[in-house]
């Protein structure tokens, strides 16, 4: 029998670090090889010992060289034994400058790519995208649609979207599945998660406001916002990845009954606070209150980027994800069912800057 590779790109990171111990058990008798920049080896190599030190290798790497950063013959033997691309690697932050998110983003997918083009065992390359390719588009995005005239609202959005037009035009010649996650927190039973931002700063506003403080909502509340747990988009990818249906596929990986950003905030403060918000701020006011730094430190650090995504009017159609991961037996668990394992989570560690800088 042949030897199966599985090359990963995103590992350690918050998803590929949960996500490779599935693929392990799924595949007994593949190894992964996960592609890890040079600042992040040690980092990874502590992490494959602690899953499996013999069939999890760390390859020093960068995938913004069309090589992936490796030898001419280390290319050759990957792409030889490669029948599956998971590729994770991007830069997330949402402030990223654009120059650095077209070189990770959009170049290092279409160096990805060519990879899988070079591999002649590949059955599929799995694509984590994001949701948020739909930019500043507004009312239901379907699974399918991609380019629509959108504008975005910061660098991530745009190249995440340039690497998923290279992703779609390659897939005449590359069986693929694309994955687009919505905001991915902790874990829904016990709340884990590597840092606290996104829908976590209004927890740490909370958190930097104190006990007796009003807590405000900001803007008008009534736009839905989409997260889902980290186990849950594990669940999806791996069955995404057992499932031939899923050739060909784009899924959305999100809520099919998301929350408002006012059930959301309304939640985080009944559990964490002990009572609900009582004032509105308008977002507009917030936005450019948060230029200010003593305003984003009382805010608990939370990022003038992040305002937005409070008050996009967007939902997400999930008729293919929810055949395919109905199939499976996999649903998205409701946020009200979950919101505590979060909170607990926060604030047990609220004050360990591992999670992120403290207010």
């Amino acid at each position: 029998m042949e030897h199966s590779t599985i090359l990963f790109t995103g590992f350690p990171g918050f998803i590929g670090g949960r996500l490779i111990p599935r693929l392990l058990a799924d595949a007994p008798g593949a190894t992964v090889v996960a592609l890890v920049e040079p600042r992040m080896v040690e980092r990874a190599r502590t992490a494959a010992a602690a899953i499996d030190p013999v069939r999890v290798v760390v390859e020093p790497g960068d995938i913004t060289d069309p090589r992936l950063g490796l030898s001419p013959a280390r290319y050759a033997e990957l792409a030889a034994s490669t029948t599956q691309v998971h590729h994770l690697a991007a830069v997330y932050d949402l402030a990223v400058p654009l120059a650095i998110a077209e070189r990770v983003n959009v170049l290092g997918t279409q160096h990805v790519i060519a990879f899988c083009r070079a591999a002649p065992r590949l059955e599929r390359h799995h694509y984590v995208s994001t949701c948020y390719v739909a930019g500043k588009r507004s009312g239901r995005v379907m699974e399918g649609d991609l380019a629509a005239g959108q504008a975005f609202k910061n660098h991530y959005e745009s190249t995440k979207f340039g690497a998923e037009v290279l992703v779609r035009a390659s897939m005449a010649e590359v069986p693929t599945t694309i994955y687009r996650p919505a905001i991915v927190v902790g874990d829904s039973r016990t709340g884990v998660t590597a840092k606290f931002d996104g829908p976590y700063y209004l927890l740490r506003s909370m958190q930097s406001l104190g006990p007796r403080a009003p807590i405000p909502q900001t803007g008008r509340g009534d736009a839905t916002f989409n997260v889902v747990p980290v186990d849950f988009v594990i669940d999806a990818i791996a069955a995404g990845a057992a499932s031939p249906e899923a050739v060909g596929e784009t899924l959305h990986l999100c809520d099919p009954a998301p929350v408002t950003s006012a059930e959301l905030n309304k939640t985080f403060a009944r559990l964490y606070a002990g009572r609900e918000p009582s004032y509105r701020v308008p977002a507009g006011v917030v936005d450019r209150a948060l230029k200010l730094a003593p305003v984003r430190k009382l805010f608990g650090g939370t990022p003038r980027e992040s305002v937005a995504y409070l008050n996009h009017p967007v939902s997400f159609d999930t008729t293919r994800a929810d055949a395919i991961l109905g199939a499976a037996g996999l649903r998205c668990p409701r946020f009200a069912d979950y919101a505590p394992a979060l909170v607990s989570f926060f604030r047990e560690h609220q004050d360990d800057p591992a999670f992120g800088a403290t207010p």
